[in-house]
């Protein structure tokens, strides 16, 4: 494939505009709706327990390489393309999702709130189409800016995920060795998850509260294959500024909590409904630290988004004029075909009325406003912003943040308060949320097929089919962790998911519109990671390691780490290729750590006799459970990190020439 350069008039696709092959087939679209589904539950998962998503581009490019390749005799490059088009989205949609939906179930695990009023349920069928609404205006929005992101500024805008994925396609014909590097991810993680959750043989988490002159502060690791995975793809330098945020958090201002509330024993300090004196790491963790992380984290959004204005000016024009000009398509190539301008406004139209009339969801008439105004803004911005740095660098959580803090205020306004005003609000951020993300995602794959020569006008119907068996699937995954494990601490008998993003929202919307948001420690997070700015250092990475428990920025840093030395050993192209074959085999850890994380709490809600089993069972680890324990735990988890450090390094047998 002809390397990216600076005039998109030179440009040659690797399909030209005259040759015709077969794109949207059927197989191609079974292959892709399967694989969408997949990966957004198995993103939905890992979200709500970790805060972060992993891409499934590439993945969905690999797996479709290989099922394809096993059962038909004949794929084309842009029938992958498409499956990977349709694959991709059932990711994006996920962390739109888990970023904004829990907050509903997390306010009705609210006792407090619960006892003022509070009796608003979301179903499955308002998770169904606010994801369809949300999605859908997402896509559209998208389409006009096809041409000057993805072709005027080819050269200029780097779209890393969409380009990677244009490459990994066509080195597809080469053969299955980096198929093999995904399955025996999935398969390792998978049985990994197995021992840990399923059988019980050892323990998932080792921690340990520190005592003495330190009480109050915390040391531990979840040793679980998602987050290993995960910080050997966000690499050394995202993963050191989340343990910076967590170690400050959890060694540095918990013990000084401690240590100032056992001067003063008996002394309750709100927003803490207990002595300081008589709290443990966990208590300090939920009634301070805590909020420190949501300063952190709004302010870190916000710093994102300033960052960002000049792109957002620029874009917002450019987004205005697209949607406004008369482009004729009669005479244009194959691969130049756009869904017609027409069929865009009345689609647009036809989501805004949708939102209007939802039931259930207290929008009407000034929230479908707000949605689509906030939407289209933001959706040009996200567009932009992927393009230069990427989906994962997107800073989605400021722009929903940003989204509800002015609609909570302009609901006040108006007279919108309390429960109503906090529907309303959520219901915004959520429609806006899953269209800046699904904007994101399809901006990727349209760069993906500019590259390859898709047709666009396909692609663009396609990302609806990736949209839509997602939408299904998330109302179910969502209620199915909600009720085995709940968003909150206490919420059901076992660890709940952290869900950092949606309880981040929850707490905004729920403080602003009842007057009680506990202002100073969110303050002086934010004051912390304005420090962290005025340093030089993005403070979002950082914000989300203070809010998130440190046993998680651990095994995310020990990734990190393999991530860095295959970055120090190896250089050009051979590092390229060490460190792809690690990006991929840790996606299947991720997936393999995921899935089974949902099928097991498919398993407790559907067969009561395994339900008894996995919360009274303690297998190995009611054994071990004394001093060896914790280090089965660390040895397993360590042997682990050894297979990932010597596939990124030696790779999966031996690897093909080019």
């Amino acid at each position: 494939m002809k390397k990216p350069d600076n005039n998109s008039e030179d440009f040659k696709p690797f399909i030209p505009a005259s040759t015709v092959i077969p794109e949207v087939t059927w197989k191609a679209i079974i292959l892709g709706s399967l694989i969408s589904v997949v990966f957004g539950v198995a993103n939905a998962y890992l979200g709500l327990k970790f805060g972060m998503t992993v891409s499934a581009s590439i993945p969905a490019a690999v797996i479709s390489m290989a099922v394809l390749r096993l059962f038909f005799k004949k794929v084309t490059v842009l029938e992958n393309n498409i499956v990977q088009t349709i694959g991709s989205a059932g990711e994006s949609l996920a962390a739109g999702i888990i970023f904004t939906i829990p907050a509903f179930f997390i306010w009705s695990a609210n006792a407090q709130l619960v006892a003022s009023g509070y009796t608003h349920e979301v179903s499955k069928m308002q998770i169904f189409w606010l994801s369809m609404l949300g999605g859908s205006l997402g896509i559209l929005l998208m389409i006009p800016l096809r041409r000057y992101l993805v072709e005027r500024e080819h050269g200029k805008l780097a779209f890393p995920e969409g380009t990677a994925c244009a490459e990994i396609i066509v080195a597809g014909d080469e053969g299955g060795q980096k198929a093999k590097m995904v399955f025996s991810g999935i398969g390792l993680g998978a049985l990994y998850k197995i021992g840990v959750d399923t059988l019980r043989l050892w323990s998932e988490s080792v921690n340990y509260d520190l005592k003495g002159v330190f009480r109050g502060g915390t040391v531990g690791l979840d040793a679980t294959p998602a987050l290993l995975g995960v910080g050997y793809i966000i690499g050394p330098r995202i993963a050191a500024l989340m343990l910076s945020g967590a170690v400050l958090g959890y060694l540095g201002i918990s013990p000084l909590i401690a240590f100032i509330g056992d001067q003063i024993p008996g002394i309750i300090i709100a927003p803490g409904t207990i002595p300081i004196s008589e709290m443990d790491s966990g208590m300090l963790r939920n009634f301070y630290i805590k909020y420190l992380g949501v300063g952190a984290v709004a302010l870190g959004g916000f710093v994102s988004l300033i960052k960002s204005f000049p792109v957002i000016l620029s874009s917002f024009g450019t987004g205005l004029s697209e949607l406004m000009g008369k482009h004729s398509q009669a005479s244009a190539t194959r691969t130049d075909k756009d869904i017609p301008m027409k069929w865009v406004l009345l689609g647009v139209l036809f989501v805004i009325i949708a939102i209007w009339l939802l039931p259930g969801t207290e929008l009407h008439i000034l929230g479908a406003f707000m949605a689509v105004l906030f939407g289209f803004f933001f959706v040009v911005v996200a567009a932009r912003i992927v393009g230069i740095v990427g989906s994962s660098s997107s800073p989605v959580s400021g722009m929903t943040i940003a989204t509800l803090l002015v609609t909570s205020l302009i609901l006040i306004y108006f007279g919108v308060k309390g429960v109503a005003g906090m529907v309303t609000a959520m219901s915004v951020g959520t429609i806006v949320c899953i269209a800046v993300c699904m904007s994101g995602d399809i901006a990727q794959d349209l760069k993906t097929g500019y590259l390859l020569g898709a047709t666009p006008w396909k692609q663009q119907l396609t990302e609806f089919i990736g949209l839509l068996f997602p939408a299904i699937a998330m109302g179910f995954t969502i209620y199915l962790l909600n009720e085995q494990y709940g968003f909150v601490a206490g919420a059901t008998s076992r660890p709940p998911l952290e869900a950092p993003q949606a309880n981040v929202m929850a707490t905004v919307v729920m403080g602003v519109m009842n007057a009680n948001l506990p202002w100073a420690p969110i303050i002086v997070g934010g004051m912390i990671a304005l420090a962290i700015e005025l340093l030089g250092i993005s403070s979002l990475p950082f914000a989300i390691g203070m809010y998130l428990p440190l046993s998680l920025s651990t095994p995310i840093m020990l990734g990190g780490l393999i991530a860095l030395l295959i970055q120090k050993r190896f250089h050009g192209d051979e590092y390229k290729n060490k460190h792809e074959g690690g990006i991929l085999f840790s996606s299947g850890l991720v997936a393999g750590d995921a899935l089974i994380g949902v099928a097991g709490a498919a398993l407790i809600a559907l067969w009561k006799g395994y339900a008894k089993f996995h919360d009274s069972y303690t297998g190995m680890m009611g054994t071990l459970s004394g001093s060896f324990g914790p280090w089965l735990s660390l040895l397993m988890f360590f042997g682990l990190a050894a297979v990932l450090a010597h596939l990124a390094y030696h790779g999966w047998g031996k690897q093909k020439e080019n």
